[in-house]
């Protein structure tokens, strides 16, 4: 639960001021105010949220409240949670593998989008009784690189897979569009322009005009400290556009690229061994993310808030479990006089954490602060 009543101006004040002893997830609400009127000016078309990169209420009601009114759902769950927080809103299923009791619940929710990308798939959709012209997004794949790790192993029909679905879908009075995932924190804009050219021509092929095409998400966040300069991207998704004979309207569905930048996690030392450093967090929980991600900017205050500024050495960084693989990748340069007790402040951590810690041996517990700035 979001703790407003104790807002603090920074990690660092509150860290002084409270003295934790849990982990802390420390929030800046003007940040993601700032992110989503970024997306909007900026990006050519309808901007919708994926919930799945932080499902926590008070972000949702918060993205709800400035305006944004559409949401990409991947589980009854998370539909569940959408109509609840934000009603009437517009909700696109855009996970394309669902069984049919998934499929009855949507259907009952009045989901306005659903994405496939296999003919079973389809199947499964137009037995349930779809109502006429509902849109169907069919979700196709490239061999094409940019982000950390390609969706396109998971999901996605190839090209000639996908002019084939989209011949089905339009056969089946359904409405035809298009959808892509450039894979996640994508550093390249030339990935979406890429996936776009490739869209008009899966259009062209299948001989049907798409009348939506979804970017999807991928959009990076500023692991190193630095807010990315979105414009080259949605540059490049305009640009592309002009392969259509018809342009769709478009839509894209950020996560990390919206809500990542808005957040830190904090976590303290509680044991220093030599050149092994233990925290009160790890892989089973804020920090999963780290095993498959360059582990962002962090700094290291003491109890009193105060910057640790020795010089630093490399340390192996464990997290409190009693498993042994819980521990981060590679070292960290840490300042050599780290003590017990001190805290370690990760960047850009609004994207994951939440959904993605267990309570693995008792941990996984953690405090949620508003601060002025993280």
């Amino acid at each position: 639960m979001l703790t407003r009543a104790e807002r603090a101006a920074s990690p660092a004040d509150h860290i002084a001021t409270h003295g934790p002893e849990r982990p802390v997830h420390f929030f800046a609400s003007a940040v993601l105010d700032a992110n989503l009127a970024r997306f909007r000016a900026g990006f050519p078309g309808l901007v919708t949220y994926a919930v799945k990169a932080n499902p926590a209420e008070h972000v949702l009601r918060q993205l709800w409240a400035g305006g944004l009114h559409g949401f990409d759902v991947a589980s009854p769950e998370e539909i569940a949670l959408v109509a609840r927080l934000c009603p009437g809103a517009a909700m696109h299923y855009n996970n394309p593998v669902r069984t049919p009791a998934e499929i009855r619940f949507a259907l009952a929710a009045g989901m306005q989008s659903w994405s496939v990308d296999d003919g079973r798939e389809l199947d499964k959709l137009l037995a349930a009784g779809l109502p006429q012209g509902t849109e169907i997004a069919v979700r196709f794949r490239l061999a094409v690189s940019g982000a950390v790790y390609n969706f396109g192993s998971k999901f996605g029909a190839d090209e000639t897979g996908a002019a084939q679905l989209l011949q089905r879908v339009q056969a089946a009075g359904m409405t035809p569009a298009l959808t892509f995932h450039v894979g996640t924190q994508c550093a390249d804009p030339a990935a979406y322009g890429s996936y776009v050219r490739a869209a008009a021509a899966i259009s062209g092929q299948a001989g049907v005009s798409v009348a939506r095409l979804n970017v999807g998400g991928g959009f990076p966040s500023g692991r190193d400290g630095n807010p990315v300069d979105l414009e080259p991207f949605f540059a490049e998704i305009r640009s592309a556009m002009a392969a259509f004979a018809t342009a769709p309207q478009l839509v894209c569905e950020p996560g990390r690229g919206m809500v990542a930048d808005a957040f830190a996690f904090g976590v303290q030392v509680k044991s220093l061994r030599d050149s092994r450093v233990y925290l009160t967090d790890g892989i089973y929980g804020g920090l999963a993310e780290f095993t498959s991600m360059t582990i962002p900017r962090y700094r290291v205050f003491g109890p009193d808030g105060a910057s640790r500024k020795g010089a630093e050495r490399q340390v192996t960084v464990f997290g409190p479990t009693c498993d042994s693989i819980d521990r981060l990748p590679g070292t960290l340069a840490m300042p050599e006089d780290l003590d017990e007790g001190d805290w370690i402040v990760f960047g850009s951590m609004g994207a994951y954490l939440t959904g993605m810690t267990t309570r693995f041996n008792g941990y996984g517990q953690w405090d949620s602060v508003e601060v002025a700035s993280v």
